[in-house]
């Protein structure tokens, strides 16, 4: 979010996801151990590399702005088109702190998948946190949502990817910019994740974001400009929030899911749901599962509840921050999901 008004005491630092929270509620997060746990995992970075994997570091520039990505293309895979999973890092972090985070440059590797990280700039945010709450950016080719389209096509463009199986997921002010990019571009991407996030248009302003923050938005809004019509459809989701989240309200999780939903109301309310309850390995947090399966039994929306846990990414490495290694793992099942899925239009 953008920096506080000069005298404001009640707000003290700006947090993972929108730049402002109250102190009570990170002292919680530091409490809540989000920085410790089990070693890394193996996580490729540019001085740990497999023979012919690469990062680039790009820039994209429009109207709108420019904005600096970081881009892993794995070792195996090349001579075919591959997926491209575009990951919108949280407030304070960065592209390499996110990948060592989320591990998902490793995932990547195995399944011959290329990863996009779009940096936030300083200048656009004082901890660089994606502005989720702006209307100028929450809309189809425009703002921030526009640059991260953007960088999205470029790499279409430079790179052999399948531009059926593209996909965007986000953490935090993150996860609240991919249900956006979800929302204006389902003709762009064929599925969306969403962790520890709000729907598109739940806030439009500081004040209504910190209201959705603690406790939901009222209506979450729908797309903000025309989709062409070949791109309107119901658009794959999946969520993850942990129930004991102090900085986002687990509600807004649902409000992601239902948001998804109303692009095609029937055929929602035509899929069956499926309810799993378990543990993750090792001791790890339990968490609940909650599917929507079509015809096919492919899962159109999943909705994973982390119990026990904050405001983190779910199976992380603690080599990144704002993780939580006590699982589920979500950049395995959100790439699992993903793979499940491709645009019915390129």
């Amino acid at each position: 979010m953008d920096s506080m008004r000069p005298g404001s005491a009640r707000l003290a630092r700006l947090s993972l996801l929108a730049g402002t929270v109250a102190r009570g509620w990170i002292g919680r997060l530091r409490l809540g151990g989000l920085r410790i746990g089990g070693p890394p995992g193996p996580t490729p970075s540019e001085g740990t590399l497999p023979d012919g994997a690469r990062i680039l570091s790009e820039s994209h520039g429009s109207g709108a702005g420019h904005r600096d990505y970081k881009l892993y293309i794995p070792s195996r895979g090349h001579g075919r088109r591959m997926p491209l999973i575009v990951m919108l890092h949280g407030c304070t972090q960065s592209p390499d702190d996110f990948a060592a985070g989320t591990r998902m440059n490793a995932f990547a590797e195995q399944l011959a998948c290329l990863v996009a990280y779009p940096a936030q700039s300083q200048a656009a945010n004082a901890q660089k946190c994606w502005n989720w709450y702006s209307p100028s950016d929450q809309r189809r080719d425009q703002g921030e949502a526009g640059l991260i389209a953007g960088i999205t096509r470029q790499i279409i463009r430079d790179h052999a990817v399948d531009p059926r199986r593209v996909y965007v997921a986000g953490l935090s002010a993150g996860g609240a910019a991919a249900a956006i990019m979800g929302n204006a571009y389902p003709d762009l991407y064929a599925a969306i994740g969403v962790h520890s996030g709000l729907a598109c248009g739940a806030a439009h302003d500081l004040g209504s974001a910190l209201a959705a923050m603690r406790r939901g938005a009222p209506v979450p809004r729908r797309v903000y400009a025309p989709v062409p019509a070949e791109g309107r459809r119901i658009l794959p989701t999946i969520v993850f929030h942990a129930d004991r989240d102090r900085v986002v309200h687990p509600r807004n999780g649902d409000q992601v899911i239902i948001q998804a939903g109303a692009a095609d109301a029937r055929m929602a309310a035509g899929l069956r749901v499926e309810v799993q309850r378990g543990r993750a390995p090792d001791g790890g947090h339990a968490f609940t599962r909650t599917t929507h399966l079509d015809a096919a039994g492919r899962p159109v929306f999943e909705q994973w509840v982390v119990h026990g846990g904050g405001h983190a990414w779910s199976g992380g490495s603690s080599a990144g921050t704002f993780t939580d290694p006590l699982g589920p793992d979500a950049s395995r099942e959100m790439l699992r999901f993903f793979l499940q899925h491709r645009s019915p239009a390129a």
